[in-house]
């Protein structure tokens, strides 16, 4: 099993706990804030959770947002998802946005969003003549339709 590696970086986010999924089978790790946040509508804010972590090399974190905070107050990421590059070491926080019409409050230590760990390939780019043919070649955003 890959290990993350996670460090307190403030006294107020000691006590609120590590990130930790939720069920056996939950694929992400529930992120909490770590002291009282209110968010009025149309506001957005960065949100502390209190530590910082280590990803692997060759693997990146992806900040998603709670599905349940969407659905009943308009809580979203803004850079969903939102990259933690391996060498970053700073301590993780959350964009977060109020869609909804009536101001959202987090006492510290609720969830706010979800860390997802995910292996990644780096590439070579490479200047092309012609690049290979589909069915959809150039067709743009709904080009597929919805059917």
């Amino acid at each position: 099993m890959l290990k993350l590696f996670v460090k307190h970086v403030s006294d107020s986010g000691s006590d609120i706990g590590l990130p930790s999924y939720a069920t056996e089978h939950s694929s992400g790790l529930d992120l909490r804030t770590s002291e009282d946040v209110s968010l009025e509508p149309g506001e957005y804010r960065l949100i502390p959770t209190g530590f910082a972590i280590e990803i692997p090399e060759g693997f990146e974190g992806q900040i998603r947002p709670r599905s349940g905070l969407a659905l009943k107050h308009g809580i979203a990421c803004l850079n969903s998802p939102g990259t933690i590059d391996s060498d970053y070491r700073g301590e993780v926080k959350v964009l977060l946005i109020n869609h909804g019409k009536e101001t959202v409050k987090f006492l510290k230590g609720e969830r706010i969003a979800q860390l997802i760990i995910s292996r990644y390939e780096r590439v070579q780019v490479e200047i092309a003549n012609d690049l290979g043919q589909t069915v959809r070649s150039s067709g743009g955003f709904g080009h597929t339709g919805t059917t």
